[in-house]
């Protein structure tokens, strides 16, 4: 039977476990992939540098007639005093409150620029506990945000889709949110589209990068590239500290500026975070695709057996009350045990096993239009799963508000 072929398939290497293997796999090859870009890129340059400083090196030592041993003891000093915070030119204070401040901010979003670290015992140990407890809380931060922000641009995609209709002339003018919207076919239809999200969060975070690097660019000096590179490095955590803003001892403007820089560095860490998450999602389905194409291809024998299946069933009487149980299914909550299969008890269906894919968009949308409309949503748990079944953290909210793409829950 195809159901038990499936079964013994997948026992040792259910659908989660195959799509761990397969992220893993694409990560391997993606992190190789980047690492010959990036080392094709830049190691020339790099090769380039480190002659040109030898040269320096050696044409000081001959010229002021000291030597190499003692030069390099004392650039050692300098490597030294620099890791401390320690420049030729003037700096603001690293450790006043100001700058307490900014390394604080940097430590519990995990950016980690690293041009200030704790020089005491004291200070070092300090971090270990106020780190542990401020990126926990900040993270935490993070999801709430994601949360509430993806019921906003549910609230506004669904506004304005009244209004279109409105226009439109398919919508009553006295109509309002609320139970009445059953009866309401043009409304029951419509559902908001995750990839809408993921377009909005990215055009947002694109103009607010647009607008912090114009301010970096006239404030700092950089070219308006350094400041697009510094505000993807800094909004997405990653925070090499090549680059850092507001280190200057004296600006114009100093204390709107500082607000600002927080402003624009808050403000595009949540955005970024809540981007990265709904791609995450998109990702998820990408690979659930990709193992949905290797699917029995390992049986041919039970892939025919299917076909002919399909084919039986297709003409069998009741065929039309069973496609109508599908498209029911597809407003409520699917298990990766039992999607797909005919209420009858029959054998699953070609029809069955691909419409999956349209059943994962559609409670993706339901999800979506019931927070636009604010109802409240019935989450069904089964029995099986355990408390950590559906996710945590980002990848919790995500199922919660957007319905995971997934279609192998």
């Amino acid at each position: 039977a195809v159901g038990s072929c499936r079964r013994r398939r997948l026992a040792p290497l259910n659908e989660d476990n195959g799509r761990f293997l397969l992220l893993a796999a694409l990560i391997a090859a993606y992190l190789s992939a980047g690492a010959t870009v990036f080392s094709a890129l830049e190691s020339p340059s790099e090769a380039a540098a480190q002659l040109r400083w030898n040269r320096t090196l050696h044409n000081f030592s001959r010229i002021f007639n000291i030597s190499l041993p003692e030069l390099r003891a004392f650039l050692r000093s300098y490597e030294a005093a620099m890791a401390v915070g320690i420049r030729v030119d003037a700096l603001r204070p690293r450790w006043d409150f100001p700058g307490a401040f900014y390394f604080v901010g940097t430590v519990v979003s995990t950016i980690g620029f690293g041009m200030t670290t704790p020089a005491t015992v004291a200070g070092k140990v300090f971090l270990i506990v106020y780190g542990l407890f401020g990126c926990a809380g900040t993270i935490l931060f993070f999801n709430l945000f994601l949360e509430r922000i993806i019921s906003l641009l549910a609230f506004i995609m669904k506004a304005c889709y009244e209004r279109q209709l409105r226009r439109s002339g398919l919508l009553p003018p006295n109509f309002r949110r609320g139970p009445s919207m059953a009866g309401v076919g043009s409304l029951v239809g419509w559902k908001p589209s995750v990839y809408h999200v993921m377009l909005i969060l990215g055009i947002f975070a694109i103009a607010l990068s647009c607008c912090a690097s114009a301010m970096y660019t006239a404030v700092e000096g950089w070219n308006y590239v350094d400041s697009l590179y510094y505000c993807f490095v800094t909004f997405s955590t990653i925070g090499f500290g090549d680059l850092v803003s507001s280190q200057n001892a004296v600006y114009q403007h100093q204390g709107l500026y500082r607000f600002g820089n927080f402003m624009f560095i808050f403000m595009g860490v949540c955005c970024i975070y809540s981007l990265f998450n709904v791609i995450s999602i998109v990702i998820k389905q990408i690979l659930n695709w990709v193992l949905k194409k290797f699917e029995c291809r390992c049986c041919p024998k039970c892939h025919k057996s299917s076909t002919r299946l399909s084919r039986r069933n297709a003409i069998t009487p009741g065929a039309r009350l069973r496609r109508h149980n599908v498209a029911a299914e597809a407003e409520g909550q699917y298990d990766s045990d039992t999607e797909g299969r005919r209420l009858s008890g029959e054998m699953i269906s070609m029809r069955d096993l691909t419409a999956s894919s349209k059943v994962s968009l559609a409670i993706l949308q339901k999800q979506l239009s019931e927070t636009a409309n604010g109802y409240p949503r019935n989450v069904s748990v089964n029995t099986r799963q355990n408390g950590f079944s559906a996710g945590v953290g980002a990848l919790a909210i995500m199922n919660n508000r957007l319905a995971e793409t997934s279609d192998s829950r």
